[in-house]
């Protein structure tokens, strides 16, 4: 890194060239000369010739398409495709075979692969067929910028390092920074150049002399003792930075590669680990604990997937599997093995000598490590992780099924406690842990299973007593808990990380029920209520207006209620999407009016059309002088913006007489109705004419 002035010349004369996407290439025979080939086809190459751990090497390459080569090498190359096809699914990547054995083909199509070359091998084919394999990529993850955010994402959580040549100081990522040492993001060439030995020294100018005179990609490779690991630099020449960019491998000292059974982060599946437990966990002789789990669940991932999109998703879970490896290493836990267990679920196993405070620590480590944003892009990602954690009692059962039981249990525990939180559970708490996971089981099981019933209750115009309106309520009957609402079911269904999916199941059935209303009932207006984890998925307004029209429900009775305490994240873009969906025909409202701490600016930003005032506030409006007043604020304040206002949880005719006096429109509560199910609404309206509404006008 000390001999770039001439050779920098060279790669000027060069020409800038486009942003080039990473390709990794496996050729058993034929690296060198393909590697070239692709170089000139105008990607970056990450080459290797073993197949051992080719799944993890590829997925933390961040490769946007994998070549594998299959001359001279039939079996091993369909085999390598087996175990690449579903990590390059995953993470939206092509998979490119170069295929002499016109009898394997169909094998190879078998294997997963996405695009083939018939041998011998043309230059201009292979170039052709690379551009196919990147304009797939492009469709599947996104063109520009979304496939430039997850590329640098990726890059983030990598281990890397960028040079100018002639520079003295060399860029490094975040991950290689904390695996040497490093505070900061810029460290003296000099310092690099110390982790190796001279040998090895001298391999790597040779190689970076190669790089920047020919432009092609190249590798070199040395030891690091200090660091437990053998570390290997793919290295090529990024024209549009003029830099050379280094991508870093660490594999084992022993030369053992682990196997990775997870496709998307190169990790071990849920039921090696479980395996790896069950194996320490045999020698009964053992006077200490044989083992410890640990259990981290990644807090709302859902969100980041609904705002970001799933390609940013999936680069996240990759970046935190290697914040957890690096974690682990750096403590020097030498006895553990990490798995992927679930979507954003992670184990750690620990095995002897381990003892409860260590794995406090771990566990604690892990939670500041998760908790530094990823970027991408523009955008930092926050995000926040929960642990659980389960130790085997010397006296207690010695089986992996109960070990990840109760671990799962101080997960669900966390969960339900502050944010970051870890947890290891007494026998009490563990029994409540298990309680609220059974609870998001049976509510997962409900959901795929339609057992969630809606139900309506009326909103009553308070001048004329006439029912104008319904509001959409879930409600769950238990089999043993009873019929629970719509504030446990959300509950739940955030400690899960499934609210998305709850509140699309409940949107669509309380659309598709009022939709089948007879005539009689059409002139009812219907609100049903949006998350804010449904306004940050991508494409909010278009998808919910297409569930609105495909439920064949009009769109001009319906109401939107927001929240308040959902919108607090992104304001400004809160605004546009509810305006959005008013300019469609639809009204928008502002929920639980009161309970948030930024209520003024929602009024004086959001486009609203009613108010609905929160229960709590008017629960004591008829005792309580303060709550009278301030109810009386908010009605006036709502009348001068040209809002109706709706108060809930009206139950007396106290609290009606002193609402209508202060010039609240509209009411809902028990002493109109509680939520009842369709047929009942129906009932409602044909005993009493007097509830039917009057007029087709809307209800402001």
């Amino acid at each position: 890194m000390t001999r770039g002035k001439s050779v920098s010349e060279a790669a000027v004369r060069r020409g800038a060239a486009p942003s080039r996407l990473p390709l990794f290439l496996l050729s058993f025979h034929h690296r060198d000369t393909l590697a070239e080939m692709v170089e000139r086809a105008g990607c970056q190459v990450i080459a290797a010739r073993r197949a051992d751990a080719v799944t993890r090497r590829f997925i933390a390459s961040g490769a946007a398409v994998a070549l594998v080569d299959g001359r001279d090498a039939t079996e091993e190359a369909i085999a390598a495709c087996k175990g690449l096809a579903s990590a390059a699914s995953s993470v939206g990547s092509a998979l490119v075979a170069i295929v002499e054995d016109h009898a394997a083909l169909e094998r190879f199509y078998d294997a997963g692969i996405t695009h083939y070359l018939m041998a011998p091998l043309m230059e201009a084919e292979l170039a052709i067929a690379l551009r196919l394999a990147n304009r797939l990529v492009e469709r599947v993850v996104g063109s520009g910028r979304a496939a430039s955010d997850r590329a640098a994402l990726r890059l983030a959580e990598s281990e890397a390092w960028i040079w100018k040549p002639g520079d003295r100081m060399v860029r490094i990522s975040p991950a290689f920074a904390e695996r040497i040492g490093i505070h900061g993001d810029m460290v003296p060439a000099t310092r690099l150049i110390r982790l190796m030995d001279q040998p090895s020294r001298r391999l790597a100018r040779e190689a970076i002399d190669r790089l920047l005179v020919s432009g092609r990609g190249t590798a070199f490779a040395h030891g690091a003792p200090l660091y437990g690991d053998k570390l290997a630099h793919h290295i090529s020449f990024d024209d549009t930075r003029g830099a050379v960019v280094a991508w870093i491998e660490a594999t084992r000292p022993d030369g053992a590669e682990r196997e990775s059974d997870d496709m998307l982060t190169g990790l071990p599946s849920a039921d090696r680990i479980r395996a790896w437990v069950e194996e320490r966990l045999a020698d009964e002789t053992a006077d200490e604990p044989r083992c410890a789990l640990l259990m981290l669940g990644v807090m709302r991932f859902g969100l980041v997937n609904a705002a970001f999109g799933r390609a940013t998703g999936d680069a996240v879970l990759q970046g935190v599997a290697r914040r957890i490896e690096r974690v682990i290493a750096r403590i020097g836990v030498g006895n553990a093995m990490i798995a992927r267990t679930a979507g954003s679920e992670f184990a750690i196993a620990l095995g002897p000598p381990v003892s409860a405070d260590s794995a406090e620590l771990i566990a604690n480590r892990l939670v500041e490590s998760v908790a530094w944003p990823f970027v991408s892009g523009e955008s930092l990602i926050p995000l926040s992780c929960r642990v659980g954690i389960a130790a085997v009692d010397p006296d207690g059962r010695r089986d992996a099924g109960t070990l990840f039981q109760r671990a799962a249990a101080a997960l669900a525990a966390a969960k339900h406690g502050d944010a970051g939180m870890v947890r290891a559970l007494d026998a009490d708490s563990e029994a409540e842990a298990h309680r609220r996971n059974q609870l998001e089981i049976d509510l997962r099981r409900a959901l795929d299973d339609d057992q969630i019933d809606i139900l309506f209750q009326p909103q009553v115009d308070i001048a004329s007593g006439v029912i104008m309106g319904v509001e959409a309520l879930a409600r769950w009957r238990h089999p043993l808990l009873g019929e629970l609402g719509a504030v446990p079911l959300f509950a739940t269904a955030a400690r899960s990380d499934f609210v998305v999916q709850l509140s699309s199941h409940i949107q669509s059935r309380a659309l598709r029920l009022a939709a089948a209303w007879p005539e009689r009932m059409g002139k009812l207006r219907v609100s049903v209520n949006v998350t804010s984890a449904d306004i940050a998925r991508p494409n909010f307004v278009e998808d919910f207006l297409g569930r609105i029209d495909e439920a064949g429900f009009p769109r001009d009775r319906l109401t939107v209620e927001v929240t308040e305490s959902g919108l607090i994240a992104d304001l400004a873009g809160a605004a546009e999407l509810l305006d959005q969906l008013r300019r469609a025909g639809l009204r928008v409202a502002i929920d639980d009016f009161g309970t948030g701490y930024s209520s003024l600016a929602y009024l004086k930003a959001l486009p609203l059309d009613y108010l609905k005032i929160d229960k709590t506030l008017a629960e004591d409006i008829t005792g309580s002088t303060r709550d009278r007043i301030v109810v009386r604020a908010v009605i006036d304040m709502a009348r001068s913006l040209g809002l109706a206002v709706i108060t809930e949880g009206v139950e007396t005719k106290a609290q009606l007489s002193l609402l209508a006096r202060e010039g609240c429109n509209f009411y809902q509560g028990y002493l109109c109705s509680p939520p009842v199910d369709s047929a009942t609404l129906e009932a409602m309206l044909i005993e009493n004419r007097a509830l039917m509404p009057a007029t087709e006008e809307p209800l402001v």
